[in-house]
């Protein structure tokens, strides 16, 4: 029954969005921090999704809000819940230092929901409709990948809205 509300939910957010992007999702290859291959538009695909995106150094601490956020959110237990770090403009020798300093801290579920992505940046800064790289944005996608939701900054800011989507 609780799946079926938050279904409809979502269908309730899709109709309520003006506006909202119909770019579809990339389909990136990337691996999570726990170093499997993941096509993102793969693994959420049938599934409602929350994508929270992190495109610079500065936009980390701000994206590990919004995961602390989501992962505590008992209205989005049926969602899968991932965040998305852009690492093609750092350099390849130090990849794995950024990646390994991302892992401390996160349980095998957390690393396993935290793709990194070393390419195709400009299809990602357009479908996440990003403003600045200093702040994450987010994405609330319905079953059939469509964007309910997006936006870019803090969770203490933008979270309510987000909430505001599933209702």
């Amino acid at each position: 029954m609780r799946q079926l509300l938050f279904i409809t939910a979502l269908a309730l957010a899709a109709a309520a969005v003006p506006g909202a992007a119909s770019q579809s999702l990339p389909s990136t290859a990337g691996e999570s921090l726990s170093g499997k291959a993941v096509v993102l538009a793969n693994a959420v695909r049938g599934r409602a999704a929350v994508l929270v995106a992190g495109f610079s150094k500065d936009a980390g601490p701000a994206c590990d809000e919004w995961m602390r956020a989501l992962r505590a959110d008992p209205a989005l237990a049926q969602a899968s819940v991932y965040q998305v770090v852009m690492l093609e403009q750092a350099p390849g020798f130090i990849r794995g230092l950024i990646k390994g300093a991302m892992r401390k801290g996160l349980s095998p579920a957390q690393q396993d929901a935290a793709i990194v992505l070393t390419q195709d940046e400009p299809l990602w800064h357009a479908f996440f409709g990003v403003s600045s790289d200093k702040a994450p944005c987010v994405v609330l996608l319905d079953p059939a990948g469509r964007i309910l939701w997006h936006g870019c900054g803090a969770a203490r800011d933008l979270e309510p809205l987000l909430k505001a989507a599933l209702r």
